[in-house]
């Protein structure tokens, strides 16, 4: 059983698959909020698992979540996030191996400094809403003048 996602007006939507899901990474993505792409892989009551690709070049949009906190794995690629909560603030560098977390408030931001997209999983707890969920805020690279779609 695969969970069924749903693209709706650029809207991320994750629907629970009951019992046991499982499915292989297709080509279908859904454009994020921060101009990224996403690939959901399964969602369940308390969260989701998706993967998350950045063109090459590409800066995401800046954005805080209202509900959801993140855990980031990079998988491919080269690139860094910006993250700020509260009086802290730092930037660091991604590649493959590299684990970090996006807590409640926190504001982020991420760009692709390889040759080559860069991607990472992302365990989004609880599961992502909608694209509502996302508020943009003021970052620290400007925006790539073309995020995919």
């Amino acid at each position: 059983m695969t969970p069924r996602v749903w693209a709706i007006h650029d809207q991320i939507q994750m629907i629970s698959g009951e019992g046991f899901q499982s499915c292989k990474l297709g080509p279908d993505f859904v454009g994020a909020p921060d101009g990224s792409e996403i690939r959901v892989l399964h969602a369940l009551n308390g969260g989701g698992l998706s993967e998350c690709t950045l063109r090459v070049s590409g800066v995401s949009s800046a954005i805080a979540h209202k509900t959801v906190e993140e855990i980031w794995f990079i998988t491919h690629g080269a690139g860094q996030i910006w993250r700020m909560l509260d009086n802290m603030e730092e930037i660091t560098d991604l590649e493959p191996g590299v684990s970090l977390t996006i807590p409640l408030g926190t504001h982020f931001q991420f760009r692709n400094t390889g040759d080559v997209p860069l991607r990472f999983v992302i365990s989004t707890m609880p599961q992502w809403p909608g694209n509502e969920e996302a508020i943009q805020v003021e970052g620290m690279w400007a925006v790539s003048s073309k995020h995919q779609q």
